[in-house]
């Protein structure tokens, strides 16, 4: 037989038996409607209102963190946090979901999953294993911890809207201004909640220094994705010309349904004939840098990607389709090929693949559009 809970009991008492008897399906809803009014609401990483979404989640579980440890060290013992104590995991629980949602919205937008998987399913392994943390939540290691992470992946992007500039010395500045953050909120819990601090300094200094260390190295490795840019279309044509209008218009293969499934587009071409990849990069609102088309070749005989030119052209930020460009390559020769859309220092934001075979005029159809 079931707990009872008599009619006459408190409202706070009945609060917490439900909450505590339909938790589990709680934090599962949370999670899953979270993150879809996260997909149809956040748009873009330069946007005011969805920063602004991003900031509430970040107080909210920073002042979570607070209170947990407050009141596990026998401060704010009074009626008020004594009924809501058991509560404050689950928002803090709640706070990091909708943190991690956004994050990973945004930085898979900006991702070629080939480099930038491994980053990706980091963010996606603490949204979803979020639902599942909620008695790490109680330790402070852990929860300082996400919390960092959380500040750095926030800064890595939001920093560079900010300065209209993209680059090393940028993220640099997002981990000093990440660890410095974090370093008010641990001196704050050292003065307030000192037992909690001493149970643990040692280790959350090691975890912070090595989280600090490990993003580092996914950046300076591309595996972070180069966000705030993030590619809105590429594909490959026979020709690409740019109309008197400022538009752009395409000649390329007629297509089914079935080929928007297939891996490697083909492309037929006779001897000679050039290939045109065509992109179109979003950048925030004046920020300015520069995109590189890296044109390579798979190499049967050393089974390994050549790059044998790459074409580099400024992008200017604030139109929401992206900036379109196009690179042009003469003599491709029959083979796979790739084209990495890239920055300059060699982080994908996308990538387009196709195989190239001589033409054959009787089976190839080939129509003209608008890009």
């Amino acid at each position: 037989m079931g707990v009872q809970i008599s009619p006459r009991a408190p409202r706070m008492d009945k609060l917490k038996f439900y909450f505590h008897k339909y938790e589990s399906h709680l934090s599962s809803a949370t999670l899953v409607f979270g993150f879809i009014f996260d997909f149809f609401t956040l748009q873009r990483v330069d946007y005011l209102g969805d920063n602004i979404f991003v900031i509430s989640y970040l107080l909210v579980a920073g002042t979570s963190i607070i209170v947990i440890n407050l009141y596990e060290d026998g401060k704010l013992q009074n009626k008020f946090f004594g009924a809501i104590h058991e509560f404050l995991p689950f928002v803090l629980q709640f706070a990091f979901g909708g943190l991690f949602s956004a994050f990973v919205i945004f930085y898979s937008q900006s991702a070629s999953f080939v480099s930038s998987g491994v980053f990706i399913l980091i963010l996606v392994t603490l949204l979803v294993g979020n639902e599942f943390f909620k008695k790490r939540y109680e330790k402070l290691v852990f929860q300082t911890g996400v919390y960092f992470i959380a500040l750095f992946s926030f800064f890595i992007y939001f920093l560079p809207v900010l300065l209209k500039k993209m680059g090393a010395w940028v993220f640099l500045g997002s981990g000093a201004i990440s660890l410095f953050l974090i370093r008010i909120f641990i001196l704050f819990i050292a003065r307030y909640s000192p037992r909690r601090y001493k149970e643990s300094y040692q280790i959350l200094f090691a975890t912070i220094l090595s989280l600090f260390i490990l993003i580092n190295f996914l950046y300076f490795t591309n595996i972070i994705p180069p966000i705030p840019l993030s590619l809105k279309s590429a594909d490959v044509y026979h020709l690409v010309t740019k109309k008197s209008d400022g538009n752009y218009e395409a000649v390329g293969e007629a297509t089914s349904w079935m080929d928007k499934f297939r891996f490697n587009k083909k492309l037929h071409l006779e001897s000679g004939d050039p290939a045109y990849v065509f992109g179109s990069v979003f950048a925030p609102t004046d920020l300015n840098t520069t995109i590189v088309h890296d044109w390579q070749y798979f190499s049967e005989t050393s089974n390994k990607w050549v790059s044998v030119s790459k074409i580099s052209f400024p992008i200017r930020g604030g139109r929401g389709e992206g900036y379109r460009a196009f690179s042009k390559k003469s003599n491709v020769f029959p083979g796979k090929w790739r084209v990495d859309i890239k920055t300059e220092r060699g982080q994908v934001v996308g990538r387009v693949r196709f195989i190239v075979e001589r033409m054959d005029s009787k089976n190839i159809t080939l129509e003209t559009k608008s890009i």
